[in-house]
């Protein structure tokens, strides 16, 4: 076989079906700030996306324009292909539950799912098997005659979910739906967010300002900040690999430096080198931020004991917190006056090793330090 036949032979790979897109999306309340600016996305089909950012970065109002509870100033928006910008949220095939569930208190668990496929007009005898499916697919099988007083917040939870999906959307839109739970409780409904969405292939976007939950539920994540999406990409690679100083700062626990960029891609501080892998273009002398995860940093009574890090820093401890599973160590460095680190210690039986005021020492290896440019920092 010829190199061109084998070429040939190789199946080609489908492709991508988009079932979102965003393209130059802006929402201007009309008070000079943009509350989204110029967010562009796309979202494969059977994804789940979550929309990750603080109070006030602008990811609930871009959920609300792909909802259509708000009209973007500028921009497009479509839904399998389809331009929606104009399309009023009933025109669109989206499930949606939001923080508040807005189940009606006078219906039982069955008849508030069975509502939204009495509004669509389904036939009527297909609505009890339906609404039992669905029932059953969020384990309330045998719930469906209690009233909603009578449900637990999870089981109230479970109800909405069903409820948003029982007339098999294109699209099922999450807005903060688990925020007032318990934190056990909380966790628990992430994995099951989890299960049902791969279960039904359904295409999701969820908004939360929840770390953990946007890593444990997510094919993919956006983070916000400003109005602005700041980084997309896999929960892995998002981690992993932040762009910028607040994606590295938002998600997960870093601690920072900074100083001059060296000619060598590296960091100067003070006297002090700090090795590192740039983000972006280093120009030498340039001011550069320096980010690195609390579990990357190793910890030991002396440098020696620190095996064959690549930055060696001795330090003090000035706080130390007890977290369960672990213990959180804050080092102030003694090398970089004013900076200190905080640093992830697992070992159980080293747990109250060091005390506030003890000498230490710090290290990690250069691969884990992720310098950024200036252009990465805007």
């Amino acid at each position: 076989m010829t190199d061109q036949s084998a070429a040939q032979a190789v199946p080609a790979e489908p492709p991508r079906e988009i079932a979102v897109r965003a393209s130059h999306v802006s929402m201007d309340f009309g008070n000079g700030v943009l509350a989204v600016n110029d967010a562009s996305f796309e979202l494969e089909k059977g994804r789940f996306l979550t929309i990750l950012g603080p109070s006030g970065s602008g990811k609930t109002t871009l959920l609300q324009m792909i909802a259509g509870f708000r009209r973007q100033t500028s921009g497009d928006i479509t839904i399998s292909g389809k331009a929606v910008g104009s399309a009023p949220p009933h025109r669109r095939s989206i499930g949606m539950v939001f923080q508040r569930l807005a189940l009606f208190p006078h219906m039982t668990a069955a008849e508030n799912v069975a509502f939204p496929l009495k509004m669509r007009r389904f036939d009527l005898s297909t609505i009890p098997g339906r609404v039992s499916r669905f029932l059953d697919l969020v384990k309330l099988g045998g719930y469906g005659d209690r009233r909603i007083h009578e449900l637990s917040g999870g089981q109230q939870q479970r109800v909405a979910i069903a409820r948003a999906l029982v007339f098999e959307p294109e699209l099922l839109l999450l807005d903060e739906p688990l925020a007032a739970l318990d934190v056990k409780l909380r966790e628990e409904m992430q994995l099951e967010f989890r299960r049902i969405q791969h279960e039904l292939g359904v295409t999701t976007i969820n908004v939360t300002h929840d770390q953990r939950e946007a890593l444990v539920v997510s094919d993919d994540v956006i983070v916000m900040d400003g109005g602005r999406i700041q980084q997309h990409a896999n929960p892995v690679e998002l981690y992993r690999a932040p762009k910028n100083p607040f994606v590295a700062g938002f998600l997960g626990l870093s601690s920072f430096v900074e100083g001059a960029a060296t000619a060598d891609g590296n960091l100067k501080a003070g006297d002090v080198l700090v090795r590192g892998v740039p983000v972006g273009d280093l120009a030498e002398g340039a001011h550069v931020v320096a980010a690195i995860r609390a579990e990357q940093i190793r910890l030991a009574a002396s440098s020696g004991e620190l095996g064959s890090c690549d930055t060696l820093l001795d330090g003090t401890v000035v706080d130390t917190i007890f977290e369960g599973e672990r213990q959180m160590y804050v080092v102030d460095a003694k090398a970089l006056p004013g900076t200190t680190f905080r640093v992830y210690h697992h070992d159980p039986d080293g747990f109250g090793l060091f005390g506030v005021g003890d000498s230490v020492a710090i290290g990690w290896n250069r691969r884990d330090l992720k310098i950024f440019s200036p252009a990465a920092q805007r």
